[in-house]
């Protein structure tokens, strides 16, 4: 059994344990760097390493520590280093070395910055813009350096000093008359993007009138011509110097065969002679003086008459009446279908009737149709044109067959007119003068017409002259020609039929005029 460890009184040596197994042939392991001496309470499994003046003595132990039987020579020198050590302690393994880190991915540039072109341009400066490259890399963008040279050299100048973050720069101190050559790259983590660079180079110098395009108000809208007709566009405009005017359509320069172009300082005019269904399309204008330019879009509609519709059929027939339907036709003349003409015609005179005009659907019912006839129909197409100059005909005929007709009158039910009497308007007190002819009135509805009767004091007055009787119409009326002070009194209206009879009175009091004393004598 190996000895317990001695106090230490110095840095202890590192030793192999006893009974670890190694060949001899296998080498010693290589001496551990020197480190400070770790404090007396430090764990025994962890050992300090030797110092650096001890290290021949732990090259020396090293080769002796597995063999049981050493030399004596070598158990003595391996004696002080196993007094001074714990021979518990396991041999450490050496320490792995770190791996170095994975060096990150290269940063990507970003693309190219989009179209780039002159905001603005004088003698000193030019402004430019331009958009956000599509694809900003990884690293996204930091920003934009602005570089120009002159034409007919190759050293560019970077404009800016510091990373543009706007779309916008102004490059300034220019020479008035250069022409220069401007690009612009996208800057971030990966380096300079490919340069986006001016189709064109640009003088350095002031624009007295910059070009506009005074489009009139009818131009503004789509632009409609019929087939045949001439097309005579003149558009107005101004810009110093001379601006440079140039029409396409569709993108594509105009066909000079087709279309005459000419232009002035003032104005530029588009001529067809004959207009064609092909003529029509989006027509651009553009004015350019320099870099700047100005562009309107014009839109030319060539319309014609449609075509007739595709099919019709007869679907139906029953009593007077023929169902139709139709399909829109495959030649609309350019434009949009406004509605269809239903025609109708006799087999017996062959002359056609329009039965629809500006129809919008697709099937349509014919009605009124005459008993006993044989009919064909047709169908035309409408736009702003006009009318299709052909239709589409039904290839069979709608017959109406005869039947027996028997009329039946409806069968009303009588309305019950009777009614008892009954008065609508009462009579009304009265007072009358004496001599002075008065009248008493009141109205009475009822059927069959009830018989009136007037009474005074409950006594029927009959044919006395001195009353007149009247009813017209429901309104009864009984005159008293100039009453006297006897006549006063009750008087009642009875009116009387076979359901009933009904009845008022009034109050009539007749006065005395009463004469000044003067005249009574």
């Amino acid at each position: 059994m190996p000895a317990k460890p001695a106090p230490i009184k110095k840095a202890p040596l590192k030793k192999a344990a006893p009974k670890a197994e190694a060949k001899p042939s296998e080498p010693a392991p290589a001496p551990e760097p020197p480190a400070p001496a770790p404090p007396a309470e430090a764990p025994p499994a962890e050992p300090a390493p030797a110092p650096v003046e001890a290290a021949p003595a732990a090259e020396e132990a090293a080769p002796a520590a597995p063999a049981e039987a050493a030399a004596a020579d070598d158990a003595s020198a391996a004696a002080p280093a196993a007094s001074e050590a714990p021979a518990e302690a396991p041999v450490a393994p050496p320490p792995e070395q770190p791996k170095a880190p994975t060096p990150p991915p290269p940063a990507v540039p970003t693309s190219e910055p989009l179209n780039l072109n002159v905001d603005d341009v004088n003698d000193t400066s030019v402004t430019i813009k331009w958009k956000t490259p599509e694809n900003l890399g990884d690293s996204g963008l930091d920003g934009y350096t602005v570089e120009y040279c002159k034409d007919q050299t190759s050293d560019w100048v970077v404009a800016n000093p510091e990373l543009v973050v706007t779309n916008r720069y102004v490059i300034k101190d220019l020479t008035a008359g250069d022409l220069l050559h401007i690009r612009v790259k996208a800057v971030n983590a990966g380096g300079p993007s490919a340069p986006g660079t001016l189709a064109e180079p640009i003088r350095v110098r002031e624009v007295v009138d910059r070009p506009k395009i005074r489009l009139p108000r009818f131009l503004r809208s789509r632009f409609v011509k019929k087939v045949g007709e001439q097309v005579n566009l003149v558009i107005p405009f101004h810009g110093k110097p001379k601006p440079t005017v140039t029409w396409t359509k569709e993108g594509q320069p105009v066909d000079p065969k087709k279309v005459s172009v000419r232009n002035t300082d003032r104005d530029s005019i588009l001529f067809i002679r004959k207009a064609e269904r092909d003529d029509s399309g989006k027509y651009e204008m553009c004015v350019k003086v320099e870099s700047f330019e100005d562009k309107v879009m014009i839109v030319i509609q060539i319309v014609e008459l449609p075509g007739p519709p595709t099919g019709i059929k007869l679907v139906d027939t029953w009593g007077f009446n023929a169902a139709l339907e139709w399909t829109a036709p495959k030649d609309k003349g350019n434009t949009e279908i406004t509605g269809y003409t239903v025609q109708k015609a006799d087999k017996k005179t062959g002359e056609w009737f329009s039965v629809l005009e500006h129809y919008h659907r697709l099937n349509a019912t014919v009605s009124d149709l005459v008993m006993g006839n044989s009919y064909s129909f047709r169908v035309f197409s409408e736009n702003k044109v006009g009318r299709s100059e052909q239709a589409a005909v039904t290839k069979a005929f709608a017959t109406i067959q005869k039947t027996g007709i028997v009329y039946k009158p409806p069968e009303y039910q009588e309305h019950n007119f009777t009614e008892a009497p009954k008065f609508t308007t009462a009579l009304s007190n009265r007072a009358a003068t004496v001599g002075y002819t008065t009248k008493l009135l009141c109205s009475v509805r009822g059927y069959p017409k009830p018989k009136i009767e007037w009474m005074k004091n409950q006594m029927i007055i009959g044919d006395d002259p001195k009353f007149r009787q009247i009813n017209n119409q429901g309104v009864c009326s009984l005159e008293i020609r100039k009453p006297c002070s006897f006549d006063g009194g009750v008087y009642t209206c009875r009116a009387k039929n076979v359901h009933g009879e009904a009845s008022v009175a009034c109050k009539l009091e007749v006065k005395q005029v009463m004469l000044p004393d003067a005249e009574k004598k």
